[in-house]
């Protein structure tokens, strides 16, 4: 007898393995119900992966709609930042115009309260935009609110400190729009 034919009778396994082996379950993954069970949970598994992604996909989409909503918000925000303003100085305009209309027919006196009560209407415009006007006469000479445009000699004055406001200035909450134009004090013989 042949060694081949010795070890199969013996019933000693021999190298390569038999076909029947791979279908065997219990040699591969278990019982066949075992097999079922990890058949539905990988199912399971796969089904949730789906609709993880779903979920994603969706959040990603819903991100990327907020991002383009903000942006043209944005935009607009840019487009249209000062509709109030702009709102506001109509009224202003109104009553410039109609102190030029009336100004050859006019007094003087009328006139005169016409343009008081259009600077009335601006200085509320400014109020409510938060435009403040800087008003630095006697204070000491600052170049990053103010605008030197001539020294003068003062004996009643400290040397650097705001003799006159030639211009006023302007700022917008806190933020400087125009620095003040003014004649700043020297020492007497300096």
């Amino acid at each position: 007898m042949s060694e081949a034919s010795r070890e199969e009778s013996s019933g000693t396994p021999s190298e390569a393995p038999s076909a029947g082996a791979a279908d065997n379950g219990a040699e591969v993954g278990g019982s066949p119900g075992e097999l079922d069970a990890l058949r539905q949970k990988l199912a399971a598994a796969e089904e949730n992966g789906r609709t993880q992604r779903d979920l994603y996909l969706r959040a990603a989409a819903e991100l990327d709609n907020v991002r383009k909503r903000a942006q043209r918000d944005i935009e607009s925000a840019h487009r249209y930042a000062i509709e109030g303003l702009a709102a506001e100085l109509l009224a202003v305009r109104d009553g410039l115009e109609l102190g030029v209309r009336n100004g050859a027919t006019a007094d003087a006196r009328t006139l005169l309260e016409g343009q008081e009560a259009t600077l009335k209407l601006l200085d509320r415009t400014f109020e409510k935009f938060s435009v403040k006007q800087l008003d630095p006469a006697g204070q000491r000479f600052d170049p990053s609110l103010h605008e030197a445009v001539l020294m003068q000699e003062s004996g009643a004055a400290q040397p650097n400190t705001v003799l006159q406001v030639v211009q006023p200035g302007y700022e917008l909450k806190g933020r400087l729009l125009r620095p003040a134009r003014v004649i700043v004090a020297k020492a007497a013989g300096g």
